[in-house]
């Protein structure tokens, strides 16, 4: 039997990272993570029996849940940390700092499975708090980068989960499913060319390859599997950008999953004041990333995926006109203009390779120019207002993500010329998203090195000191022109403003200020939603309509004893 359910709240669920609607073990509870009408995004429980859920308080930000085995609590991350709360509501007990998590899971012994960080392996910790340990390696000769999305297997001697050598932007359909056996230490890899694998008491890993869930038979006493993959349902909505699906089951087997297609949550374009008003920029939804004004701030360049691909597209938002830029490669992110306005940098994927940096003519013309070749994923960031400097982040297995920078010479008649990139920061936390000052002697950035991800601003090239600017968790920062302002975006996808005054090689912020109460769409840590308009007064932002062609996600698909037509039709034989 096919049901499609009202989720019980006048909320819309948030499909951009983990599963947002979870079943627990015993198919009674649905646990959902939604944002309600106040813009606040937390945990809402609802018993099947009833009609309407229930807010749990103290989940406020909320992600990437899951439920206990007795189905008594769930397991969440907010705000950089790994959290817990019982069903019944109550208190929320932080466990364990997870800064940028990818995903966590209970056992039956009563230890949690997470992933704390984007490019870390997966970490072990009790359910009642403790030190975290390491449970598994990244595989760095194998380019490994990322391990994400755990299951602990029952019996609680084994866990499956998504791991990719992809790096920044990868699309997870080439990832691959893998087991690891806690009892000898060895790790297997079942499937590739998915995500989100999960085993079901029916015998089968089922994972999803382009918005299609796929199943094969697996024996769980011997961590192996035994048949090939099949299809056995389409159309469920994920996010291949970060590996996650959006669907989730029951011991007695009922299958949840949310109707969509491959790419995540559609959002529009809008104008953000100060006073936390949203005007129409753009307002036909679409899969839109990484705004960025150029210099005049007359054309926004956007990422726009169709669910296939991503493209680099220039915005003319007075004349309300769209021109793509990108037609090669595999996948087109993280735009970045010239100072003049003439060229945009960009990170592409050429024939199943890895992201580098490429240059291409603001208005659509020419070819595009490659300007760096690396084994490692990299992400262009900023352009120094010299026009002589590009800093980008790179994901290098062995340090995490780095900060770098590439020396280019030129201009549109003499063509342009790149350097050696440079190391500007490297170490075991991750450094990302670097952001050149209007005058170029300063670096903004944020780095995971206090357990969660803060803003900090060093000299550029250096040496020199360094100086914390956001306290209680700050990504993807954003300079005024004016040199005396410095945003970012707060954990909870609000703007927070910094005034600061430089001196030499002295650097004075002071203490940071909610800019804006608006509050928009997340998309993912790494992932700019926002951008500044040149007149410092106003932002362009990504987020999910409240009324129009877009409806709010607030229905999901049941199928009740789903195990038995999986059976039918994916045998698995003698286990």
């Amino acid at each position: 039997m096919r049901l499609n359910a009202d989720i019980g709240v006048d909320a819309s669920l948030d499909t951009s990272l983990g599963a947002a609607a979870q079943l627990s073990p015993d198919g009674a509870r649905l646990a959902l993570v939604a944002t309600g009408a106040d813009e606040k995004r937390r945990i809402y429980v609802r018993s099947l029996v009833q009609l309407e859920a229930t807010a749990l308080p103290g989940t406020e930000n909320a992600r990437d849940i899951f439920f206990s085995p007795d189905g008594q609590w769930i397991g969440f991350f907010a705000d950089g940390q790994l959290k817990k709360i019982s069903v019944q509501g109550g208190v929320a007990v932080p466990l364990r700092d997870a800064p940028t998590d990818r995903g966590g899971s209970w056992g039956e012994d009563g230890s949690i499975v997470f992933t704390p960080d984007v490019g870390t392996s997966l970490f072990k910790v009790s359910s009642a708090g403790g030190k975290p340990e390491p449970l598994t390696t990244l595989d760095i000769q194998a380019g490994q980068t990322t391990q994400r999305w755990p299951q602990v297997l029952p019996g609680g001697k084994a866990v499956l989960f998504t791991s990719s050598a992809g790096g920044i932007g990868i699309a997870f359909d080439s990832a691959d499913i893998n087991v690891y056996s806690m009892a000898s230490g060895q790790l297997k890899t079942l499937v590739s060319g998915g995500s989100y694998g999960r085993y079901l008491p029916s015998g089968h890993v089922v994972y999803l390859h382009a918005g299609t869930l796929f199943a094969v038979p697996f024996d769980l006493q011997r961590l192996e599997v035994t048949g090939q993959p099949t299809p056995v349902l389409e159309g469920v909505a994920s996010s291949p950008g970060v590996g996650s699906a959006q669907y989730s089951f029951s011991n007695n087997g009922n299958l949840l999953y949310v109707g969509g297609r491959a790419g995540g949550q559609n959002v529009s374009v809008y104008w953000l004041d100060r006073a936390g008003k949203f005007t129409s920029l753009r307002e036909i939804p679409g899969s839109y990333r990484d705004p960025t004004f150029s210099p005049d701030g007359k054309r926004l360049a956007l990422e726009i995926s169709d669910g296939k691909r991503g493209d680099i597209w220039a915005y003319d938002w007075e004349r309300d006109s769209l021109t793509r830029l990108t037609f090669a490669g595999e996948e087109n992110t993280t735009p970045v203009w010239s100072p003049d306005g003439q060229r945009i940098v960009y990170s592409s994927r050429e024939k199943g390779g890895t992201y580098n940096l490429w240059l291409i003519r603001a208005d659509g013309g020419g070819n595009a120019q490659r300007l760096t070749e690396s084994k490692v994923p990299q992400a262009a960031s900023s352009w120094r207002s010299d026009g002589k400097v590009i800093a980008f982040t790179q994901d290098d297995p062995g340090t995490n993500l780095d900060i770098m920078t590439l020396p280019i010479e030129g201009d549109e008649k003499s063509g342009w010329r790149p350097g050696e990139p440079k190391t500007f920061l490297n170490s075991s936390s991750a450094e990302v998203e670097p952001a050149f000052s209007p005058d170029g002697r300063w670096l903004a950035y944020e780095s995971s090195e206090s357990g969660s991800y803060e803003v900090y601003v060093r000299p550029f090239p250096g040496p020199g000191g360094k100086w914390q600017i956001s306290t209680g968790g700050g990504v993807l920062p954003k300079w005024s022109r004016n040199g005396k302002e410095l945003f970012y975006r707060t954990t909870d996808n609000k703007i927070m403003l910094a005034t600061y005054t430089a001196s030499g090689d002295s650097f004075r912020a002071d203490k940071p200020q909610l800019w804006s109460p608006g509050q928009f769409t997340e998309l993912g840590l790494f992932t700019y939603n926002f951008d500044l308009h040149p007149d410092g007064k106003r932002f362009a932002v990504l987020k999910a309509p409240g009324t129009g062609q877009t409806a709010a996600v607030n229905k999901v698909d049941i199928v009740l004893n789903w195990f038995e037509e999986l059976k039918q039709k994916v045998p698995t034989g003698k286990n």
